[in-house]
């Protein structure tokens, strides 16, 4: 696991709310579906999984997972579930640690596994986000998830979602795409972590930082 000492920044940016363009944006693009193919390595990636995990087994999805520290802490907390942790960096995956045998690592494309899960009927009873590349310039907008075209199937997916930033402009923009696409109420608050999830978490906290999260219940279809 990783050392990383509280050295850290916080995210500089000209916004101090959730970004004025963000309506717009989630209203242009309305309910249309994403149609991006998915890529070869993604769908043999979620093949590989859906020998190991059903559309019936209760299933927590920790999206974006980096070294796997945090789908660890997750197989650990939830014992009976199944715990998928997805990253796109294969060096990253090469530093996770050994896993229980209801968690799994995958290399893919975040966006192909959300849609494929959304298509083959699993519905998890958690979803994680922590810590993603905040994007923080203004003009970066639509390459955060709440922004991104896929956000629509991660709510539709269903369950308990939190996301997490050491930026509290990521979170509330979290809640207000929520609330705009799916109608649903998320609260954003301030939180100490009891024991660090991801190295960026202990990190962030060594340096003193305020951690953000955001929580909603997403019910799925």
């Amino acid at each position: 696991m990783s050392t990383l000492t509280g050295n850290s920044r916080i995210p500089e940016s000209v916004q101090t709310g959730a970004h004025e363009g963000l309506s717009a944006l989630i209203t242009r693009r309305g309910r249309g579906e994403f149609r991006k193919p998915v890529a070869a390595y993604s769908q043999a990636a979620f093949d590989l999984f859906s020998r190991r995990c059903g559309p019936a087994q209760a299933l927590v999805i920790d999206s974006c997972c980096g070294v796997g520290e945090s789908t660890l802490h997750l197989a650990a907390r939830f014992p009976d579930h199944f715990v998928l942790g997805v990253d796109q960096s294969a060096d990253r995956l090469a530093r996770a640690p050994a896993l229980p045998g209801n968690a799994l690592l995958l290399r893919a494309d975040m966006v192909d596994v959300w849609r494929l899960l959304h298509a083959r009927g699993y519905r998890p009873a958690q979803q994680y986000l922590l810590y993603p590349n905040p994007w923080p310039k203004a003009g970066q907008l639509a390459r955060r998830w709440p922004a991104h075209p896929v956000f629509p199937v991660v709510l539709a997916l269903g369950g308990d979602i939190e996301c997490r930033s050491n930026w509290r402009v990521y979170v509330d923009e979290f809640a207000v795409a929520a609330k705009l696409i799916g109608g649903i109420d998320a609260a954003v608050e301030t939180f100490v972590p009891e024991s660090p999830m991801t190295p960026f978490e202990r990190k962030y906290h060594a340096s003193g930082h305020e951690l953000y999260r955001c929580r909603l219940a997403a019910t799925s279809p």
